[in-house]
């Protein structure tokens, strides 16, 4: 029977029950089989109408042939061609637009779901929603024929990211066996862009935006040999899965993260004009220590060594990488980076791009575990990675900076307090999250599980019935997280504790605590502020670790009494007072006076761990307590009576003003000299023979210049001495630097001191015992501060003045075999 007259003549194509598409490239040996197991029980259901589209995507063989043979024999068949391949994603946005079903099943042509599945779904279906897509990963789904373990692996890590950034709740979006209905399918997958493997998530994510039910079905599958997924495929499918979230950002997430950028931007804009010639003075010597942590760690790399140990300085002893913050996390993937353009674009990067992860980091936990507004959570998100103490290590220490994990960390932590929460997967979740901030910076992480213990404690008082539901699933979920991460970071860890060049604890010194009137006062970099007063207040312009002012605290505390009924602000509020308290130290000095008090800090003071803390630092747990009050506040203002609104606002600008960070400062950096920088040492230090350049004084943490020398040459010598951490004694004992030795106290003090000593046999002997342990090719004195005393020293070490060379005063060394 014909359908009813369509204008102009003709009739319009009756509709069928439903449509099935098949989309097929170089699939002659599978294709036939297929069609006909599928044709069969079509015939043989309750299906009224059908129709099958083969999708023919460029094939190379007799593909389309096949499916036109079956075509001439069924006229329910019809086959869609084109010439060349385009992609699974292009195929079926092809075959969808040909169908005419109330339903349209998607299915691969291997039949890895067998067609007597789609009952399953159909019932779902019926249920209501768009969607029912067959599942490998809900229970009672069925697999008959594994995969090979590394292409498992590689699946449940994408269906890992697309849940995180696509499709939330959908355990497997890439089983090829869905079932849509059909008006639903034919706009979403007109509406597709994606020509490749992502064109299942763009489509569930297409009808998850418009609020339409999608139902998780276990079906039966195998693995049938012949998959024309490729390994590049896999990094394809994350490139369209990155264009995918790009494509949801809406412009209001755009201008958020634009605002995070430019602050970050506007902070190291002194830097960017030449990131190479551009020097941070405030830095003191940890840029010069930074750039060779990341070219090192690139060579390592390039060069397949061991990413953890290096004698590139400290030679000939090296230095525990693992041991020293080298941020493999990043230092290892900007590897490509480095290699192109230099450490000092990649520090660059990591620093600006950083900062600017973190407040967003940030600014989402706030959205999303206190419900924050947009411009409430931006407030709180710059205050908790742009506070005074941030800003401080901007200038040195990217490990202090770039935090984005540890927001990811306490989101995680918190999904095991949820009624619905999946113990083990957060669990592992949550322990993939910490082996990785480990490899970002292990201190922070110390911190932040601090500044989580504060919390919880707190909160746990007020909310007691709270913290006695959820102390199992958190306890057992905190137990695989440390189970996972241990299993991963297990070596790593091992050689830093117990590898060449370990060492048990560093020494700090005396008084590494904060003042209390440090808490009160305006860093350096303050809008408030001023270098002199906080100057005495910290241990160096690197470490002004509280500094939050104390218009913030007088804020920090109305906000405090304002919202008391609110069990999270108090915990905040507490949270934000023990780490001040604690940042005092084991003893600290009441201001004004001589009177010196035991600070909370002394029970720590000898634990491990705890012991290599530099205590001031335990404050920065304030920087997102208080930006997360202040986010709370601003919330409940905007919300407020325009005349409160107008108070409270004046009020929070009164308090955050005073500590908007200005630019960090920026210096032309001290050129390389000629001898370096030319490749004229390669004349006098024979690497070949293991020999090394000896600075003159050797690198120390006040003055590794050298360490740049070595970044310029491409890592081609090796230097004695250094900046690093390292073992002392036969304790182990850590110290800033390599072990002393007599020769480079000399050349230290004198450089220092300006006046070059009388020196005699017994020094010229002890000169020539440790130029042999470092293997000296050459020595090389370079334009500095005490030059002269220092040519006059090593003129009487080795009985000879040296040779003007490219800028420099070189000895040219025996060759090492001499000796």
């Amino acid at each position: 029977m014909s359908g009813p007259a369509a204008p102009g003549g003709g009739t319009v194509p009756r509709p069928t029950e439903l449509s099935v598409v098949v989309p097929a490239y170089n699939e002659e040996l599978r294709l036939r089989p297929t069609l006909d197991a599928v044709r069969r029980h079509l015939a043989d259901g309750p299906w009224e109408s059908w129709e099958i589209v083969v999708v023919d995507d460029g094939s190379a063989d007799r593909t389309r042939r096949i499916a036109e043979e079956a075509a001439a024999a069924d006229v329910r068949v019809q086959v869609v061609g084109y010439d060349r391949n385009r992609g699974k994603g292009y195929a079926l946005r092809q075959g969808v637009a040909h169908t005419r079903g109330r339903l349209v099943l998607v299915t691969d042509a291997d039949l890895a779901t067998p067609i007597e599945e789609l009952e399953r779904l159909e019932k779902a279906l019926a249920e209501g929603g768009a969607a029912a897509v067959g599942s490998r990963a809900t229970p009672g789904a069925t697999i008959e024929a594994h995969q090979s373990r590394l292409r498992e692996l590689l699946g449940r890590g994408g269906n890992f990211l697309i849940r995180a950034v696509a499709v939330p709740g959908v355990r497997d979006t890439q089983c090829g066996f869905k079932l849509f209905d059909g008006e639903q399918a034919r706009a979403a997958f007109a509406a597709a862009r994606t020509d490749g493997w992502a064109i299942d998530v763009e489509v569930l994510q297409y009808l998850r935006r418009r609020g339409l039910r999608i139902s998780e079905v276990p079906v039966r599958w195998a693995h049938q040999e012949g998959s024309k997924v490729r390994p590049l495929d896999y990094p394809r499918v994350l490139g369209e899965l990155a264009v995918l979230k790009a494509r949801t950002v809406r412009p209001a997430q755009l201008a958020v993260l634009a605002v995070f950028l430019l602050a970050s931007v506007l902070l190291h804009r002194g830097r960017w004009p030449d990131p190479s010639a551009r020097y941070l003075p405030d830095s003191l010597q940890d840029q010069n220590q930074w750039e060779w942590f990341f070219a090192v760690t690139a060579d390592n790399v390039l060069q397949l060594r061991n990413p953890l140990f290096s004698d590139l300085q400290g030679f000939p002893d090296g230095v525990n990488l693992m041991a020293n913050t080298v941020m493999l996390g990043l230092s290892v993937p900007f590897t490509p980076v480095t290699a192109a353009f230099g450490p000092a674009v990649s520090l660059a990067l990591v620093m600006t791009l950083g900062l600017a992860a973190t407040g967003l980091a940030w600014y989402w936990l706030i959205r999303r575990r206190l419900g924050a507004g947009r411009c409430a959570a931006v407030v709180g998100g710059l205050l908790a990675a742009f506070a005074p103490p941030m800003v401080s290590h901007a200038n040195a220490h990217p490990n202090f900076v770039v935090l984005f994990m540890i927001p990811l960390i306490v989101d995680r932590a918190l999904r095991l307090c949820a009624p619905d929460a999946r113990v083990v997967r957060d669990g592992v979740v949550l322990g993939l999250f910490a082996a990785y901030q480990i490899f970002l910076g292990e201190e922070p992480l110390l911190l932040a599980a601090v500044g989580m213990l504060l919390f919880a404690v707190a909160y746990a008082v007020q909310r007691p019935a709270v913290a006695r539901e959820v102390w199992r699933p958190l306890g057992k979920g905190l137990a695989v997280g440390a189970w996972v991460a241990l299993l991963l970071v297990a070596y790593p860890l091992y050689w830093q504790f117990f590898g060449p060049r370990s060492y048990s604890s560093v020494l700090h010194g005396e008084g590494t605590g904060n003042s209390p009137l440090a808490l009160l006062s305006f860093a350096e970099r303050s809008l408030a502020g001023s270098r002199e007063t906080s100057e005495q207040l910290a241990l160096n312009i690197t470490e002004q670790n509280a500094f939050y002012g104390w218009p913030l605290t007088a804020l920090a505390l109305a906000i405090t009494i304002g919202l008391w009924r609110r069990p999270v602000v108090r915990a905040l509020a507490f949270t934000a007072l023990a780490a001040a308290v604690l940042s005092l130290g084991p003893e600290f000095r009441v201001p004004l006076t001589d009177v010196v008090l035991p600070g909370p800090w002394r029970p720590l003071a000898h634990a491990p761990l705890f012991e290599s803390v530099i205590e001031s630092r335990v404050a920065m747990v304030c920087a997102p307590a208080l930006g997360m009050l202040v986010a709370l506040a601003v919330d409940r203002l905007l919300a407020a009576r325009p005349s409160h609104r107008a108070l409270g606002s004046a009020a929070v600008a009164a308090a955050l003003v005073p500590i908007v960070p200005m630019p960090l400062s920026t210096v032309e950096r001290v050129a390389v000299p000629p001898f370096i920088a030319d490749g004229t040492w390669r004349r006098y230090v024979d690497t070949a023979r293991g020999e090394s350049l000896v600075p003159v004084p050797l690198p120390d943490p006040g003055n590794a210049e050298a360490l740049h020398w070595q970044t310029a040459a491409g890592l081609g010598f090796k230097v004695p001495g250094g900046y690093f951490n390292g073992p002392w004694g036969e304790e182990r004992t850590g110290i800033y630097g390599a072990a002393p030795r007599h020769t480079s106290n000399l050349l230290r003090d004198v450089r220092y001191s300006g006046r070059a000593p009388r020196l005699g046999e017994a020094w010229r002997r002890q000169a020539a015992a440790d130029l042999a342990y470092w293997k000296a090719g050459a020595l090389v004195l370079a334009p500095q501060p005490g030059a002269a005393a220092l040519r006059a020293t090593v003129r009487q070490l080795l009985g000879r003045d040296g040779e003007l060379v490219g800028g420099v005063w070189v000895w040219d060394l025996p060759p090492v075999t001499a000796r």
